[in-house]
């Protein structure tokens, strides 16, 4: 059974189109290109009560994650300076470094668990996953947790 307090992680392509209507119409909202629901909501393409229903359920991942201890699990090749490269991105979007366990390569790949904590500096953490995922030598990257 699913507690209703619990967090996943999705990728875009995973969530119910209403779902991401709710995430614009909350956009146009807060960047005032809407000034009432029910104007965010009509140029969102929902209803107000869409709207009111899943509101406080879904949010683009890298606004609110300020402040946030983001765990990321990683398969990578054992290659000399891949790790530097990796931490490279970290440092780029201004996270900080809270740990680091790499395992022992088996078969010429280790397993990386990192734990990064996202601060008032920190740019767009979803885009920082994706330049790690799009290293060579990288096979996997998947958030473990957010708290």
């Amino acid at each position: 059974m699913i507690d209703n307090n619990e967090y996943f992680v999705l990728r875009k392509k995973a969530v119910p189109e209403v779902l991401l209507r709710v995430v614009r119409a909350k956009r146009l909202l807060e960047s005032g290109k809407a000034v009432s629901v029910k104007e965010a909501t009509d140029k969102a393409g929902i209803s107000r009560s869409s709207f009111y229903k899943y509101k406080e359920d879904i949010f683009p991942f890298h606004d609110n994650a300020k402040g946030k201890t983001i765990t990321i699990i990683s398969q990578m090749d054992d290659e000399p300076g891949l790790l530097s490269d990796l931490l490279k991105i970290v440092a780029r979007y201004q996270a900080n470094i809270l740990t680091i366990h790499q395992s022992i390569p088996v078969n010429g790949v280790a397993s990386l668990t990192l734990s990064v904590e996202v601060l008032e500096a920190t740019k767009d953490v979803s885009k920082m996953v994706k330049k790690i995922e799009d290293l060579s030598g990288i096979h996997s990257v998947k958030i473990l947790a957010r708290e």
